[in-house]
């Protein structure tokens, strides 16, 4: 990125001097491409001058790689500086240069740019609707009721890097791993692996860590490793995803195959995507319009509530802007199906409630989800009586806008800042007081906060921050033996899963829980290395992990038939029972309330040993019960009381 680290142009605006700004409404900044022309604008409303600069490459570097021209840029209105450059610039590379009244000048890249060259260094001119895999125009959304919703969150190199994948070796850690339908383990033909494994799995989304164009991996030089959450070219695909980063044609067209890919397998895509800040304060948003763009103290000092130095001033009208236009444009151009946003709580709760709005719009918007993180890294500034988007905004936002529920998280498995701390199914049976209120997606407001609907509640235990779930078990039981199948974590972990997919919300998971997936008790790896991230495909088969990703898989049955679980149609929280020491046992809402036909019967044991519990009146089969789980019945019918496992999950359906 040439010029990081020069000085910014001009003093910072407070609100008033930024309200002041004209406000563009137009959909058409960034570069407008048809066969004839281009159309370029930018929302510059400061600069003295601007000035279109055009190329044949995408970097200095590259053969032809010379400066093809200038072109001055004239006002337009509201703030926007406009050229028209004859021809078919398909394909093109440009950049703008703006000079101030102080006599300073930069170079950015279009904040609207489409695509761009190797390391995001220029803008490239594209035709959208021909930078498209075969079939593209047949593309749609799988329709996933809300009752079905499970999230899978993977990062795009991490999904098929290991070398026992079965994807070929130029593929592996790219979008187009993803378009392989029939990938085994090390080719055998039997084991399935990357989208073969997930089709089965029975999740219904896969949420991609930052997919857009970040900063911190080189293009260029192959073999840097990073999660992405360092915002370069929000409107780009990542160029180190893409086969060839030199021609942005390739990396939008491979994004969309593997969004493509994943739609054909009947499973949704979500985009992890990060407004609240830029990796760079000297950002090409920044330098366009120094001062706008940032939060800042009354002092004037940048805000680091993102942990990175440089907020985005999300309240103020053409930053809204920007997120919402960029929001949409991944939702048409690339069919994402949802929404995850980093550091919810930096956005204000009207900005998030736009993009609600705005997705919703949509032809099938409101199936497109939107949830976030109801927290922030540290301390903001929000100017004009912005509200941040986080649990105690809850009473202004969309009750179609989700947030990840920490208390969830932290009730079942212990505090995650504090490894060694257990939860209710690792040692601190008291926590099970919290989750008699997560049954039912803390709806009645005990945790300080009111959720409007049960959908809103993401529930958890593991993401990519912080230890996996295995390697928590592992430091609460003070064991660094992280390979190895232990029966009391393996039963652990099924509790774990057992809670979070029978409570009311939707449920989330990490890639590769379901086989005790292990970073070697590392709790933030985001710049690597590749191998402690990668998900071990072996892991998937070897024995107790090979019947814990079983399980996993019985239990996204199990939810999926069984639609009050989820809380999703406005059920009530369940009934609770009154059960000896830290048992916990609820009753769900059945198929035929009149006849309690399709009631279920839940349980959890975080104890060591075996307790007894009282059934509810009538006949009762098992659909859930130590190792096992599933859609279907088991075992003898039961009536009256019955046996939980030592540390265990149990489930039961009416008769």
């Amino acid at each position: 990125m040439p010029g990081i680290g020069r000085r910014f142009w001009g003093d910072w605006m407070d609100w008033n001097e930024a309200a002041a700004l004209p406000y563009y409404p137009g959909d058409d900044l960034g570069a407008v491409w048809t066969p004839e022309r281009t159309v370029f604008k930018l929302w510059a409303p400061t600069a003295q001058r601007v000035t279109l600069r055009l190329f044949a490459a995408g970097t200095d570097g590259e053969p032809d790689a010379a400066l093809l021209g200038e072109h001055p840029m004239a006002p337009a209105g509201q703030g926007v500086w406009c050229a028209t450059a004859d021809g078919d610039l398909n394909g093109m590379y440009y950049t703008y240069r703006l000079h101030f009244a102080d006599g300073s000048d930069t170079e950015v890249v279009d904040p609207y740019a489409r695509s761009a060259g190797a390391d995001g260094a220029r803008g490239m001119v594209l035709n959208l609707s021909a930078a498209v895999p075969q079939g593209w125009a047949q593309d749609v959304r799988p329709v996933i009721p809300p009752h079905a919703r499970c999230i899978w969150e993977c990062h795009v190199a991490d999904f098929s890097a290991d070398p026992h994948s079965g994807v070929p070796k130029s593929l592996r850690g790219k979008f187009r791993a993803f378009t392989l339908p029939d990938t085994t383990l090390d080719g055998d033909g039997i084991h399935p692996t990357c989208l073969n494994y997930l089709k089965r799995l029975g999740v219904s989304h896969i949420q991609l860590m930052p997919m857009f164009d970040y900063a911190t991996v080189r293009e260029t030089a192959p073999g840097g490793y990073n999660w992405g959450y360092d915002p370069l070219n929000y409107n780009v695909p990542e160029g180190s995803y893409a086969t060839d980063p030199f021609h942005g044609a390739v990396r939008v067209r491979e994004c969309r195959a593997m969004v493509q890919a994943l739609h054909k397998a009947g499973l949704g895509v979500v985009m992890d995507v990060v407004y609240n800040h830029t990796y760079f304060a000297d950002s090409w948003l920044e330098r366009t319009v120094p001062g706008y763009w940032d939060r800042r103290t009354a002092e004037g000092k940048l805000t680091n509530g993102s942990g990175c130095g440089s907020d985005l001033a999300s309240e103020r009208p053409m930053v809204r802007k920007y997120i919402v236009d960029s929001v949409v444009f991944w939702a048409k151009e690339y069919h994402i199906d949802g929404f995850r946003f980093d550091l919810m709580a930096l956005e204000d709760a009207d900005t998030m409630n736009a993009v609600r709005a705005a997705l919703d719009a949509l032809p099938g918007g409101r199936d497109i989800l939107l949830y976030g993180e109801p927290w922030a890294g540290g301390a903001t500034r929000m100017e004009h009586g912005a509200r941040p988007a986080d649990k105690s905004a809850l009473d202004r936002l969309d009750a179609r806008i989700g947030f990840f529920c920490d208390n969830t998280r932290d009730a079942i498995k212990g505090n995650v800042f504090d490894a060694a701390a257990p939860g209710y199914v690792n040692g601190n049976y008291g926590a099970g007081y919290q989750l008699l209120h997560a049954l039912g997606a803390w709806r009645g407001g005990e945790g300080g906060f009111t959720p409007k609907a049960a959908g809103q509640v993401v529930q958890y235990v593991s993401a990519h921050d912080n230890l996996t779930l295995w390697d928590k078990l592992c430091a609460t039981a003070h064991t660094k033996d992280w390979d190895n199948p232990d029966e009391t974590l393996l039963a652990q972990n099924r509790l774990a899963a057992g809670i979070y997919l029978t409570v009311q919300g939707m449920p989330f998971m990490q890639a590769g829980e379901e086989f005790g997936r292990t970073k070697h008790g590392c709790d933030n790896s985001y710049k690597g290395p590749l191998t402690r991230n990668r998900l071990d495909w072996r892991r998937a088969y070897a024995p107790g992990f090979r019947e814990l990703t079983e399980f996993y898989r019985g239990l996204l049955a199990l939810r999926r038939a069984c639609p009050p679980l989820s809380g999703a149609a406005g059920e009530p929280a369940p009934m609770v029972q009154a059960l000896p020491g830290w048992l916990i046992g609820f009753v769900t809402e059945g198929q035929d309330k009149a006849e309690h036909t399709g009631e279920m019967a839940v349980y959890y044991n975080p104890e060591p040993v075996a307790q007894p519990a009282p059934l509810p009146a009538g006949t009762w089969r098992l659909l859930a019960q130590g190792a096992q789980a599933g859609a279907h019945p088991f075992g003898p019918r039961q009536t009256a009381q019955l046996e939980l496992p030592p540390r265990s999950l149990t489930v039961l359906i009416a008769e």
